[in-house]
């Protein structure tokens, strides 16, 4: 089966610096995998390209079967390649209702109401639109990131730990919609996590980055029981 999304031989270099060493992935359609590793291992830096926020030294990125390496971000993105980031920013001087109208026209086809509202739904965010975005709490603005995102109905997402600063509760929340995003949707996910007991739910499959290379990949118990990782994550784990 041809893979939905695929990164072959990925290299980068930054200021002189190795940082990606040759990083390959793949993700089928609906499936969920997840990217650990500790602190300056690469992981955002290979989001960065995957995404098209950066371009790698060498290697190939291929979405649906095309060569994307050399588009930028926001080509990927109408090709239908969703990402979020760590840190959930939203417009401070914006109200919900005008971050949703935003995204709605960000680029043609332009989307109707119905297509935000269905967003909302899905992600299950529930607040008044004439709020403005930069009161939301963390959950709810991620939240409304992902509805801006899922309205376009993107095959696939990028999501950069999404689970940063969300207690429990929140996360078994964000646990049942990746479910339900991948299992019932189809959606396919790449997902960089340092909450494991999120990756134990919902990734089928679990790369271990280190300093640029990947040194692990399968189920993450048996990531997590291979010696190799365990020096790497846990002992160098800040």
């Amino acid at each position: 089966m041809t893979a939905l999304f695929e990164g072959r031989d990925i290299k980068l270099e930054l200021g002189g610096r190795e940082i990606l060493k040759g990083i390959s992935l793949s993700v089928e359609k609906g499936e969920v995998m997840g990217i650990i590793g500790p602190n300056g291992a690469g992981k955002t830096s290979l989001f960065e390209v995957l995404s098209g926020r950066i371009f790698p030294k060498s290697g190939q990125v291929t979405f649906k079967g095309q060569d994307v390496t050399s588009l930028p971000l926001f080509k990927r993105a109408r090709l239908g390649i969703g990402r979020t980031y760590q840190t959930p920013l939203v417009p401070d001087e914006l109200k919900v209702g005008e971050v949703l109208k935003a995204a709605r026209q960000a680029y043609l086809p332009y989307l109707t109401s119905h297509d935000a509202e269905w967003g909302l739904d899905l992600v299950n965010l529930h607040v008044d639109f004439d709020q403005y975005a930069r009161e939301l709490e963390t959950l709810n603005r991620r939240k409304l990131l992902l509805a801006c995102l899922l309205m376009r109905r993107p095959p696939l997402l990028l999501l950069d730990e999404p689970a940063a600063g969300l207690i429990n509760s929140e996360v078994d929340e964000l646990d049942h919609l990746m479910r339900k995003l991948s299992k019932e949707m189809g959606v396919s996910i790449i997902i960089v996590e340092h909450r494991m007991e999120l990756l134990e739910m919902i990734a089928d499959r679990v790369m271990v980055m280190d300093a640029g290379e990947q040194i692990a990949e399968g189920t993450l118990a048996s990531v997590l029981a291979n010696p190799q990782v365990h020096a790497a994550y846990f002992e160098n784990v800040e």
